[in-house]
């Protein structure tokens, strides 16, 4: 059961990044624009943040054994569905749907699992989901490139089929009510709304922003606005009602409330790590997707070591504070290795820097998992589990988001800083383009064919060099905001009055 339940969050998360780097191979298929076809990954990431904190009340409300396998049945149909998809928005509205079935087998399996393990060895149930849950981002770019480089696109989306039917087939026969059961007599509409409304139109505009240029499109600031006031009166309307469909209530818990944010901080740097490392492995080095993907593997494989000995450093009173700074600091060095990246770096290079990423996000995910529901009362832990999970989600697209924003920044920058030195005054800049003025005159081309060519070449190269300095400066920025996360643990430590430690051992 434990394997089943790890398995189909698994499923879930690689398909939140499977897909990225198949854009182009659909984009073709389905004779749509890369614009348009970017909305699969946009479609499910809003039925994802969307369903995940209301599976609390979808659990109460329909019964765990219910919600939790008809969510695999929708899941693995609406793959299948995705797969045979013949125009873009057909593909984007199975996506969405697919999103909808997924988002159960994230914050329920969690559940389940702490259901499985006592309370004394909760760190090993948060290791064991801590798996899945960095594995799955990671992995998926590894297994879409594979797939669309040796298959063709729609087996990203079969391959669910037998992890789907083997775990509502397991769990048809296994999975049952947990002891503790909460009633939902009250179908809270107006929170619904809100919440669909607010964290829509949020991830609508987080997913979409850059693209569209952010505050200059009209729709991107209408949906700020919706957002903003949506989750305005959601945050007032759930703490005022009796049966809220989120009970914000538990982040009454300084655990819960502080593991959040800094599960936000971890999301961020799950996310946007294996969204840079792969366009700059693509784009700037010319791998293929397969070899892309297997830069993130030994990391991988590495982290679920890391997972598992950190729940054994938990059980031994290794301090969780000790634990979480470290995890971050070995983020650190990652970031500061991959900013000194450039066009000679190695893939065994690039892969050991990957290695401090694997290492150091599994090392902080099992005391976070463990600190957000540390002091909750069992009937809280799925509503606890279900906002911490949709913190890592909407961290994960406030990442993306960020550094998409900061790498076209940063790139304007540096092509204008580069561009001001190549003038008819620097005699560095003269020679290099009479030198290959004079290459492409050798090859056939008339004087001013070969000058044309010349500033091409000269041009592309700036391109590329103002490309490999704004990657540098997008993970030196990651790494930034988890240095400035890292003061928050102090914080907590004095406004608790006891060490973290205490806190996770007192539960």
């Amino acid at each position: 059961m434990l394997l089943t339940v790890i398995a189909a969050a698994v499923m879930e998360l690689i398909d939140t990044s499977i897909v990225n780097v198949a854009l182009s191979h659909m984009s073709g298929n389905l004779g749509s624009t890369l614009e348009d076809t970017s909305w699969v990954i946009t479609a499910y990431a809003i039925a994802n943040v969307i369903i995940i904190p209301i599976t609390s009340f979808l659990t109460a409300r329909l019964g765990r054994r219910n919600y939790y396998i008809g969510s695999i049945i929708a899941f693995t149909f609406f793959s299948v569905m995705c797969g045979q998809a013949t125009s873009i928005w057909v593909l984007v509205a199975f996506r969405f749907l697919q999103g909808i079935g997924g988002g159960a087998l994230l914050s329920v399996s969690q559940a389940i699992v702490f259901e499985i393990f006592p309370k004394e060895k909760q760190n090993v149930a948060s290791a064991l989901f801590g798996v899945g849950v960095f594995i799955g981002p990671t992995i998926g770019p590894t297994l879409g490139g594979f797939i669309t480089e040796y298959y063709s696109w729609p087996w990203i989306f079969y391959i669910n089929i037998p992890i789907g039917v083997t775990a509502a087939v397991i769990c048809f026969m296994l999975l049952g009510e947990p002891k503790i059961k909460q009633q939902a007599n009250y179908i809270d509409w107006t929170g619904i709304i809100l919440l669909a409304t607010g964290i829509g139109s949020l991830q609508t505009v987080l997913e979409r922003g850059e693209t569209d240029d952010w505050f200059s499109a009209t729709y991107i600031i209408c949906l700020s606005v919706i957002a903003a006031l949506s989750l305005t009166f959601f945050v007032w309307w759930e703490l005022r009602v009796k049966q809220p469909v989120v009970n914000l209530r538990v982040l009454k818990s300084r655990n819960l409330s502080i593991a959040a944010v800094l599960t936000f901080v971890a999301g961020m740097g799950i996310f946007s790590s294996v969204f840079l490392t792969p366009v700059f492995a693509q784009r700037l080095l010319g791998f293929t997707p397969t070899q892309t993907g297997l830069l993130l593997l030994p990391g991988a494989v590495l982290a679920i070591g890391g997972l598992l000995i950190s729940a054994r450093l938990l059980q031994k009173g290794v301090s969780p504070l000790v634990m979480i700074t470290t995890g971050m600091l070995l983020f650190g060095l990652f970031s500061w290795q991959m900013s000194g990246l450039n066009t000679d770096s190695s893939a065994a290079g690039i892969a050991m820097s990957l290695v401090w990423r694997g290492v150091g996000l599994a090392i902080v995910t099992v005391p976070l998992t463990t600190l957000a529901v540390s002091s909750l009362e069992p009937k809280d832990i799925p509503q606890g589990a279900a906002l911490n999970n949709m913190m890592r989600q909407l961290g994960g697209s406030f990442g993306i988001a960020m550094v998409n924003t900061f790498l076209a920044n940063r790139n304007a920058q540096h092509r204008s800083d580069i561009v001001s030195h190549i003038t008819s005054d620097n005699p560095l800049a003269v020679q290099r383009l009479a030198g290959y003025t004079n290459y492409f005159m050798h090859t056939g081309a008339t004087i001013f064919d070969a000058h044309s060519k010349a500033l091409k070449l000269l041009d592309n190269i700036v391109v590329r060099q103002t490309s490999i300095l704004s990657f540098n400066d997008a993970y030196l920025l990651v790494g930034m905001v988890f240095a400035l996360a890292l003061p928050l643990l102090l914080v907590a430590r004095k406004r608790k009055g006891k060490k973290l430690d205490v806190i996770l051992s007192d539960h």
